[in-house]
């Protein structure tokens, strides 16, 4: 258990490329390059070569033909090659499959990609995707939006620019004494284990969103708010906007009360416990920041 400089999704190796978006001849240019690949999505499923539960699978990438049209995006340049999604297909086409051959995964059971730069890619052509299936119309008239931009925008009838949509949201370690908090969601699994997180409100800073989202959730107070490291979680647009906090001194740690709406169960855990999980407790997955905060804590001892 040993956590990577940067939290998985974060790594930027992906070069956004932001001048060609918006120059049609780069563009162009970009399109026809021999080396030019194209990730095509089948709804929020992408599509994998290898075994996708044990973190061995790389991403499908195809051979770009036809002309770029509105179903596609141009998402930058992985070692030089130009890389683009299609997201227009219907996710009933989805097919999923497992084994070494060629199948279609869900990101989130996915044990991982091969690369930081193909996990980059997955991660953007899904934000954008998402961003797109739900913009079609202009959210002040109604009136149908185009894709512009090489997909990073759509353009209303009168011309008007509307860019993808990001939620920021805090996700937080809590220690207290060579102890982390974790809770389990109440829509969750029996046993399923994370760090406890919650959106940003309007007007309000992350550091005020930590200790809200603690005290709302868990029913703590907490201090010594410091901020970690970020990454993107596009299910669907999400900005994780990592922390550490610690128990506010003088309060009873077993005085705990978990909002009955959000959290089933809390526990503190030792390292220990969260190197070698018990039985029956399942902690986050490999792709997130959760997890990477975990191992980081764990490895700080």
């Amino acid at each position: 258990m040993t956590a990577t400089p940067l939290p998985p999704l974060s790594s930027g190796t992906l070069d956004r490329d932001a001048a060609t978006r918006t120059d049609s001849a780069l563009l162009a240019a970009a399109w026809s390059d021999p080396a030019a690949r194209l990730l095509v999505l089948r709804g929020s499923r992408v599509p994998v070569l290898g075994a996708a539960e044990d973190g061995g699978a790389r991403l499908a990438l195809s051979s770009v033909l036809g002309e770029f049209g509105d179903e596609h995006a141009y998402l930058g340049r992985f070692d030089g090659a130009p890389i683009f999604v299609e997201f227009g297909a219907d996710a009933a086409a989805d097919t999923p499959g497992s084994g070494t051959a060629e199948s279609w995964a869900n990101p989130l059971e996915l044990g991982g990609l091969r690369s930081d730069g193909e996990r980059e890619i997955m991660t953007a052509a899904l934000a954008l995707a998402a961003w797109h299936r739900s913009a079609g119309f202009s959210p002040v008239d109604g009136r149908p939006t185009r894709p512009s931009w090489a997909g990073w925008s759509r353009t209303d009838p009168d011309g008007a620019l509307l860019f993808p949509r990001t939620d920021p949201a805090v996700i937080v370690l809590v220690e207290h004494e060579g102890r982390a908090l974790l809770g389990s969601n109440a829509l969750w699994e029996a046993g399923r284990f994370s760090l406890l997180a919650g959106f940003v409100d309007a007007g309000e800073s992350a550091e005020q969103a930590v200790v809200r989202e603690i005290r709302e959730e868990a029913g703590v107070p907490v201090d010594r708010v410091r901020y970690i490291a970020s990454q993107p979680w596009p299910f669907p647009r999400s900005l994780m906007l990592g922390f550490h906090a610690s128990l506010q001194p003088g309060f009873d740690p077993d005085a705990l009360a978990p909002d009955p709406e959000e959290i089933s169960e809390l526990r503190w855990f030792t390292r220990a416990e969260l190197r070698t999980p018990p039985p029956g407790v399942r902690l986050p997955g490999p792709l997130s920041i959760a997890r990477w905060l975990i191992d980081r804590w764990v490895d700080e001892a």
